[in-house]
């Protein structure tokens, strides 16, 4: 009788720590091909078919939209011609003759995934759209896309117009750095001026997941009847930053919520911080000698694998003349691993408005 007891308590505890073991089992997931990657390593959590090439439909604008920023978007107007918009498909409504500048077309290339903002991005910095091909294929080879070829900048399906799920998810690893692009394909809604004249629209995000949760921080939905349904999602969970993709995925939804559940627990945050006080800035002509500093976004550092010590170097600007902004940058932290490999920077803002003292 008492072995049996020691039977039936020694069988329940087997079973409360199965129970309470986590599981790690991979996703089974609709689409072709799949990546799930740390952003800030680009280390692979999760891989299915990850570098097979296939057509990527609209989420090529992450690329398009990327070059229009370091190009030096900004909100000076140029006018729209016919030849521009000799286009197919989704539109943000451009017509001959609009004026728009060339930030308005970024946020309608992320935000209602128009083909027309596309493709008169590629004449205004190009001069056409092949020329344009050349940049992003350039700019491919830079991050590291290996298995990509660009032909349209607007990802109408062409031949040799391709790319994988691995490096559709490095290229928005290396587009999340830019805050403006982060800042765009994150927002739900935007507003952007053009027509002739100019007017303010409000253009709505495609992007269901950032209804889903505040965790959500973009990135690009795609379509073509040759490509199937493409989703590159970006999430900020527990202090880890997550990039997915899916290629090819009736499902893709579904497909992403389940890849984080399945990622975010196997991925690692390192809190990036200085020992020291971060340095004050000062203040040439202002109120106040000098303002304190502070980290202009999330310090956190994911990775799978990689070494969880690092060291850092901080730079910041000798002085700055008043008025000096709240959230203005003025210098930077570099975070490196102790290989002496280059981990991330984060930038360094003024913590509060100084005005000038007259």
């Amino acid at each position: 009788m008492v072995l049996r007891k020691i039977i039936i308590l020694l069988t329940v505890f087997s079973l409360f720590m199965t129970l309470s073991i986590p599981c790690f089992a991979e996703p089974s997931v609709s689409a072709k091909a799949a990546a799930v990657i740390c952003a800030d390593s680009g280390e692979i959590v999760y891989s299915k078919n990850s570098d097979e090439r296939l057509p990527m439909a609209s989420t090529t604008k992450i690329m398009t939209s990327l070059i229009a920023l370091e190009y030096g978007a900004d909100e000076k107007f140029v006018t729209v011609t016919d030849e521009m918009l000799k286009v197919e498909g989704t539109s943000m409504g451009l017509k001959g003759g609009d004026r728009v500048s060339l930030m308005s077309l970024v946020k309608g290339m992320l935000i209602c995934s128009g083909n027309d903002a596309a493709n008169a991005t590629a004449y205004i910095i190009s001069g056409g759209v092949e020329p344009f091909a050349e940049l992003m294929n350039e700019r491919a080879k830079q991050i590291g896309m290996n298995n990509t070829h660009f032909v349209t900048p607007s990802g109408l399906d062409a031949d040799s117009h391709y790319s994988s799920a691995y490096d559709m998810a490095i290229l928005t690893a290396e587009a999340i750095k830019n805050p403006v692009f982060l800042n765009i394909c994150s927002s739900k809604n935007v507003k952007a001026y053009y027509g002739s004249p100019p007017y303010r629209r409000v253009l709505t995000n495609h992007n269901k997941l950032l209804s889903v949760s505040d965790e959500y921080i973009g990135v690009k939905t795609g379509f073509t009847k040759k490509s199937g349904r493409c989703l590159v999602s970006a999430i900020r969970r527990d202090g880890k930053t997550l990039i997915a993709v899916t290629l090819s995925a009736p499902n893709d939804w579904s497909d992403h919520e389940k890849l984080y559940e399945y990622s975010v627990p196997l991925a690692k945050s390192l809190p990036l911080t200085c020992k020291e006080d971060l340095p004050k800035l000062n203040v040439v002509g202002g109120t106040e000698k000098s303002v304190a500093t502070v980290f202009a976004e999330n310090a956190d550092y994911t990775f799978l694998n990689n070494p969880v010590s690092y060291t850092y170097k901080i730079h910041i600007k000798q002085f700055e003349y008043a008025p000096v902004l709240k959230g203005e940058t003025v210098g930077f932290v570099d975070f490196f691993g102790d290989d002496g490999k280059f981990l991330k920077s984060v930038d360094l803002v003024a913590e509060k408005d100084v005005s000038c003292s007259q």
